[in-house]
């Protein structure tokens, strides 16, 4: 009754398939590169020529 013996072999396993390794491949990367796209796209030194200069007046109220 050695049961152990039969968890250990390893020819009994399916050998891993392409698509799952790519599929892994192309998540690890987009994880990788979107934040850095992400930050670089919304980063201040951009967004500081597309806002509008608009000055506004407050009415001080009259005593």
């Amino acid at each position: 009754m050695e049961l152990s013996s039969q968890s250990s072999n390893s020819s009994d396993q399916p050998p891993p398939h392409r698509w799952a390794e790519f599929l892994g491949t192309a998540i690890a990367l987009l994880t990788l590169t979107l934040p850095v796209f992400a930050i670089a796209h919304y980063s201040p030194s951009r967004a500081e020529g597309l806002q509008q200069q608009t000055s506004y007046s407050i009415p001080l109220p009259e005593d």
